[in-house]
């Protein structure tokens, strides 16, 4: 599997393998040598797998971007992977094609999801009954179930959750920032403020955290 993604992606514009691991357990040393860009990691793997790998790779400051590339897409893989610092997220029957725009998506900042694993993100987010509102309208901190703000997590703020909670939906930076009546400078202000207490890295994580908070909630 491996000789196949090097010949298919170390030919393409742009890219070049600089290594490979056979584990997980290698992967930790070889990024901090290696100081790749990009991780294409599995999640099936003896020793350790994956998810902890991507674990190590935040816990240890690395700068890569981790895509994640299985035969396995439940939804607790697609959370667990997501929570621990994976940027993408794609199965292994996609096209050749996909996997290189993924590398290339990682390595400019982007996020990268198969079909069948978007359509999970979606059901995830339905399923947890998440906000049902018009991107248009605006989410203030009365509409919350407890006004007082019991609800939210240990020093969130209402008006940081109002941002979390439109992350949560997908809306962009100005699109959120339209819908509250502030500035897109006071959104990142708030964005940066909830990637340090909820411990989140990027939008993704982030919305799975809000969703699963929301789940408990309603639970």
């Amino acid at each position: 599997m491996r000789a196949g993604l090097r010949l298919m992606i170390d030919g393409s514009e742009g890219i070049e393998v600089v290594g490979e691991a056979s584990d997980g357990s290698e992967v930790p040393d070889a990024v901090a040598r290696l100081d790749p860009d990009v991780v294409l990691m599995d999640i099936r793997m003896p020793v350790v797998d994956g998810i902890a790998a991507t674990a190590a790779l935040r816990r240890g400051g690395s700068r890569a971007r981790v895509v994640i590339l299985t035969a396995f897409d439940t939804d607790d893989l697609l959370r667990d992977a997501l929570l621990e610092g994976a940027v993408s997220f794609l199965v292994k029957d996609a096209a050749p094609r996909s996997v290189v725009d993924a590398v290339h998506d990682a390595a400019a900042g982007r996020s990268s999801f198969s079909p069948t694993a978007l359509a999970r993100l979606v059901a995830l987010a339905t399923r947890s009954g998440g906000p049902d509102r018009a991107p248009s309208t605006v989410v203030s901190a009365t509409d919350r179930r407890d006004p007082s703000g019991a609800d939210l997590p240990e020093l969130v703020t209402a008006r940081e959750w109002d941002v979390g909670r439109l992350v949560a939906r997908g809306l962009t930076n100005s699109e959120i920032a339209d819908a509250l009546f502030v500035s897109q400078t006071t959104v990142k202000t708030h964005l940066s403020s909830l990637f340090a207490k909820l411990c989140v890295t990027n939008r993704v994580q982030l919305a799975i955290r809000v969703l699963e908070h929301e789940t408990r909630i309603d639970s």
